[in-house]
């Protein structure tokens, strides 16, 4: 038997505990940045277990690849904020070293989910 929910994909987990985590270290940012950086870096990371979700949730399996793009495209937005974020000095490379690492094992799963969704058309 097949994945049943968009919950049971290790992708959808990994990308909502990072998400939480961004939501996190975005806590600790300057309260001016509130509507700047840290809207910027927590939609990007929602975005992400979002489009898989939803993408999961369609009936067919382009519509799927094209929300996995979307997401696709939301982590290397994320990715840029965090990056754009230590470089300003809003995050340590303490804090921005392990998401960092998050992002790119999300990247490989994503590549790989979409390979294999691919593989069915």
């Amino acid at each position: 038997m097949g994945i049943q929910s968009y919950r049971e994909l290790e992708i959808w987990q990994l990308s909502m505990d990072l998400a939480e985590e961004c939501y996190r270290v975005t806590k600790g940012f300057p309260r001016e940045e509130l509507f700047g950086m840290t809207s910027q870096i927590r939609r990007a990371a929602a975005s992400i277990p979002a489009n898989i979700a939803e993408g999961q949730g369609r009936e067919h399996t382009r519509e799927f690849l094209h929300h996995l793009s979307v997401a696709r495209g939301s982590l290397m937005e994320l990715e840029t904020h965090l990056m754009l974020s230590q470089r300003v000095g809003l995050l340590d490379q303490a804090k921005a070293a392990p998401l960092l690492t998050q992002t790119e094992r999300v990247s490989r799963m994503l590549s790989g989910l979409r390979k294999a969704l691919e593989k069915r058309l």
